[in-house]
C-alpha cells in the first residue's frame, strides 16, 4: 500500500497519439538506487511496523486515528496466495496491468501466472522485495511519481484499501486517468459499507505497553498521513464527476469491487512530464517481467 501525495509544477503536455503498450524493456525493476527521477517517500509504509509485518507475514497491524479508532489491516491475506475474491478482479484485467500499492505481491505473481504483463509499485522496500521474491516485477515508487508506460496501461488495480491512497479519491482517479490507455480499465476495491470519509492515521501494531512491549520510536513518532475510506456509492459519485464510465460492480467473500472505464479527455500536463522524467531515469531491466 502506498500513501505518497501528488507533486505539482509539471510542464505542458505533448501529443500522445502514437504510444505503444508497455513492454518488458520499459516496465523495469530496480532497487532504491535505480529509481532515478522518482521522488519516493518510504515513510510511513516503508518503516516499522509495516515492514515488520510483511517480513513475518502476519499482524496485528492497524490504521489508527487520533481519537483511537482502529482499522484492522489483513496482513495474513495480503501475504497469502491470491484468493477467489482476488481472482474475481484479476480475471477482468485487460492488457498490461499496473498494481498500485502492490504490497507483498500476491496479485502481481498471480497475474504473471495468468499470462499478463504486470508491474507492481509500492513505497515500501519490504513490499517490493517480497514481490520480487515471488517472481513478480516491482518498482519502489508512489503512484504520483514518474512511472513507465504512462498513458498506455490496460488495467490499473487499486485493491486492499488502496483507493484511500493520498486521502483524496478525486485526485487519485485523475492520476489513474493519466496512466491508462484509451478505454483503459480501473478496478478498485471499495469499503463494504456506504462511507466517504477523509482521515489522518498512523500505522499501529497494537504495542500499547500493556503486554510489556512498546512500539519502536519510528512508529510512535511518525507523522499521521492522509487516508480515505470510500464505499461503492461514493466512488461512483466521484467517478461520474470525473467522466469515468461504470463497467461493473460485484462482491465476493464479503469484499466489494467496482470497475471503471477511463474518461475520454485530453491528457494532463503530468502525463508527458512524468513520462519524460521516467525515460531519463537509470532503470535496471528485469527478465522477471512477463512477456
Amino acid at each position: 500500500m502506498s500513501t505518497t501525495v501528488p507533486s505539482s509544477g509539471l510542464a505542458a503536455p505533448a501529443p500522445a497519439d502514437h504510444v505503444e503498450a508497455p513492454d518488458a524493456h520499459e516496465a523495469v525493476v530496480g532497487g532504491p538506487d535505480a529509481v532515478g527521477a522518482a521522488a519516493v517517500h518510504t515513510a510511513p509504509w516503508g518503516a516499522d511496523p509495516y515492514a515488520n509485518a510483511l517480513r513475518t507475514g502476519r499482524g496485528p497491524l492497524f490504521l489508527r486515528r487520533s481519537d483511537g479508532w482502529l482499522l484492522p489491516l489483513d496482513v495474513e491475506r495480503w501475504c497469502s496466495d491470491a484468493g477467489s475474491a482476488d481472482l474475481s478482479a484479476l480475471h477482468r484485467c485487460e492488457g498490461p496491468v499496473l498494481d498500485i500499492g502492490c504490497g507483498p505481491g500476491r496479485l502481481v505473481a498471480e497475474l504473471a501466472s495468468l499470462g499478463h504483463r504486470a508491474l507492481g509499485i509500492d513505497v515500501s522496500e519490504a513490499a517490493v522485495a517480497r514481490t520480487r521474491g515471488l517472481g513478480g516485477a516491482a518498482l519502489l515508487r508512489s503512484v504520483f511519481d514518474p512511472l513507465p508506460g504512462e498513458g498506455r496501461w490496460g488495467t490499473l488495480l487499486l485493491l486492499d484499501g488502496n483507493i484511500g491512497i493520498g486521502g483524496d479519491p478525486a485526485a487519485l482517479l485523475d492520476r489513474a486517468a493519466d496512466l491508462l490507455g484509451a478505454d483503459g480499465l480501473l478496478i478498485a476495491e471499495t469499503a463494504p459499507v456506504d462511507v466517504d470519509e477523509r482521515v489522518r492515521v498512523r500505522l499501529d501494531d497494537g504495542r500499547d505497553g500493556t503486554d510489556g512491549r512498546t512500539a519502536p520510536a519510528s512508529a510512535r513518532d511518525a507523522e499521521p498521513f492522509p487516508w480515505a475510506r470510500i464505499g461503492t456509492p461514493a466512488l461512483l459519485r466521484h467517478a461520474r464527476a470525473g467522466g469515468w464510465r461504470t463497467a461493473g460492480q460485484w462482491g465476493a467473500e464479503g469484499r466489494t469491487f467496482v470497475s471503471l472505464r477511463r474518461p475520454v479527455r485530453e491528457r494532463s500536463a503530468r502525463t508527458s512530464s512524468q513520462s519524460a522524467e521516467s525515460a531519463n531515469s537509470a532503470p535496471v531491466t528485469s527478465s522477471q517481467l512477463p512477456k
